[in-house]
């Protein structure tokens, strides 16, 4: 490998072990990752900022409090990127797209501020689709899939993808209004956390869709996750959506002290392509191999759920950007704009019925936890499609609707999910499978013991 060999592709716990046992130095690791990005990244366009002075710079400070006994943890002196939506202080943000091309935020994310609490080394901004919606904006680069080019890279965290990957730092963060983490962590064969709805501050971040944007980590394994996820998760008075509750130590919370039931929709997955359906089937003989419990149930109407959320989300859009659009309309790509003229054209009474249908099936969801801990779904609703089939992603709701139907609704109810690697298809690229968990429960998190390494 160019760039970086093994040191580059270690999970994040296990190069942080390095590092705190003096066995390679943060300015060692970090100059590793920066190279690797000189040497690949021109191909693979996953960053859109590299900040390689004010990242080495962090490095140099890492090494001297940890020689000095002060250790902060396994974050301590790790090269760590961010989607780039996220508020960096003097670093630009522009969300994917063109209008915010020259914003230099005053100050840090909440999420970006918890990483370098923890000593993280934040190598840069990560590139996105526009916005954070389907498409990445036509006269931007596109992120390339590091398994093979002419995969789908996902969407919209496509760089976090990309980047974690492809060795390119250790850790990302990405946000899922849809599936913008789960979708690029199944095509790149990397896992990604979205956490419950309001278990991570949205301060500082660039909206999509207020009531349904989630901010959380992407890795190269579960346990990996769990440290980003106890870094940056937490209330915060700047977000009034955070909750209140103590966050755990996630990476050590893994230990499972029962095997977990698990439910299944085999009505749902008959929708599926025949690769998805392969991948179930296996990782269902998998866990029942494990003494997992396994049980058909049914879930609420997740298709007719993907059909409303693009709806829900064209209206929240379209309030987020009420500023640029339809005042700046010719600087936006077709599939962002489609979205908002969607939402300007919705009524209040159409938004209403929307919000009914919500608040129902919220309640459908909750009720499925009371007998089984985990809902097992794929990754994605196509398995790992090509960038031609995708091509028209952002402008045909019927194809975004089919790609969303496992991943959009648990955004509308804010359930918890993690996306893992589940195996390769025919072609060798990534497909994944994820967990669903009720938010009052860890049996998502003590149920991953099985799948906390790649």
């Amino acid at each position: 490998m160019s760039g970086g060999g093994e040191l580059a592709f270690l999970e994040l716990t296990a190069v942080a072990e390095l590092i705190r046992g003096r066995q390679v130095s943060s300015v060692e690791v970090t100059e590793t990752i920066l190279q690797r990005i000189e040497d690949v990244d021109g191909r693979l366009q996953s960053y859109a900022t590299v900040t390689g002075d004010s990242a080495l710079e962090a490095a140099r400070l890492a090494d001297a409090e940890m020689a000095a006994g002060n250790y902060r943890g396994p974050l301590h002196g790790v090269p760590v990127a961010v989607k780039d939506l996220c508020f960096t202080r003097d670093t630009p943000t522009a969300a994917g797209g063109t209008i915010r091309a020259d914003f230099v935020p005053p100050f840090d994310a909440t999420v970006v501020h918890r990483l370098k609490e923890a000593g993280a080394v934040i190598t840069g901004k990560l590139r996105m689709t526009e916005g954070a919606y389907a498409e990445h904006h036509p006269s931007l680069p596109t992120p390339v899939n590091p398994w093979d080019s002419d995969t789908w890279v996902g969407s919209s965290s496509s760089g976090s993808g990309v980047a974690t990957a492809a060795g390119l730092c250790y850790a990302s963060l990405g946000s899922d209004t849809g599936g913008s983490i789960r979708l690029p962590s199944a095509q790149n064969g990397v896992t990604g956390i979205k956490p419950t709805w309001g278990r991570v501050s949205r301060y500082g971040v660039v909206e999509l869709a207020e009531s349904l944007d989630h901010i959380g980590p992407m890795t190269r394994s579960a346990r990996d996750a769990g440290v980003v996820l106890t870094a940056i998760a937490g209330e915060d008075i700047h977000d009034p959506a955070a909750v209140s509750v103590p966050v755990p130590n996630y990476a050590d919370n893994l230990r499972l002290h029962r095997a977990p039931t698990v439910g299944i929709d085999w009505d749902l997955t008959a929708t599926f392509d025949d690769a998805t359906r392969t991948m179930l089937t296996t990782v269902v003989r998998t866990l029942e191999s494990l003494g997992w419990r396994v049980y058909p149930i049914e879930l609420p109407d997740f298709e007719n759920a993907s059909a409303d959320w693009e709806h829900m989300c064209a209206v929240e859009t379209a309030a987020a950007h009420a500023g640029t659009y339809p005042s700046r309309a010719s600087e936006y790509g077709p599939a962002l704009a489609r979205l908002i003229d969607t939402g300007l054209g919705l009524s209040a009474v159409d938004y209403q019925a929307l919000l009914s249908r919500r608040r129902a099936f919220t309640g459908r969801m909750k009720r499925i936890f009371r007998d089984i801990d985990l809902v097992l779904l794929p990754g994605a609703g196509l398995a790992s499609p090509t960038t031609a089939t995708m091509s028209s992603l952002g402008t045909s709701p019927e194809l975004l609707a089919a790609l969303l139907v496992p991943t959009a609704p648990l955004d509308i109810c804010g359930t918890p999910t993690i996306s893992l690697p589940g195996g390769f298809t025919e072609r060798g690229t990534p497909i994944g499978f994820s967990y669903a968990a009720a938010t009052s429960r860890s049996s998502c998190w003590s149920a991953l013991r099985t799948h906390s390494s790649r």
